[in-house]
């Protein structure tokens, strides 16, 4: 079966830091680029970051430097390190493949609030 379950929602401080999991299942997973998104209340899904399957790695302008997308091939699982959070950063975080997209997994929530 075909499946993404996304982990490592919580709630932060502004400032703080958090390491969102993607497990990947059902398909060959480094063959795949790979991306988040991320969902927040009243607003459309927006894509996040991606990587490819060389691991390069591309980010939105809001997010470059403070996130770090990455992968690890032999566990099946794509990770986001998210640094110097803010609170415009709260929202449902979704992983898929920005091609051929898979049916969407039950997001992580990530709220920042003080």
């Amino acid at each position: 079966q075909v499946q993404l379950v996304e982990s490592g929602g919580d709630l932060v401080q502004p400032g703080g830091s958090l390491r969102l999991s993607c497990a990947a299942s059902g398909f060959l997973f480094a063959a795949y680029s790979m991306a988040w998104y991320r969902q927040a209340p009243g607003k459309q899904r927006e894509w996040v970051a991606s990587i490819s399957r060389h691991d390069n790695a591309d980010y939105l302008d809001s997010v470059r430097g403070r996130f770090t997308i990455s992968r690890e091939n032999a566990r099946d699982t794509l990770y986001l390190q998210m640094n110097t959070l803010k609170p415009e950063d709260t929202a449902v975080y979704y992983c898929n493949r920005p091609t051929s997209a898979i049916n969407w997994g039950q997001g992580t929530q990530v709220t920042v609030s003080s």
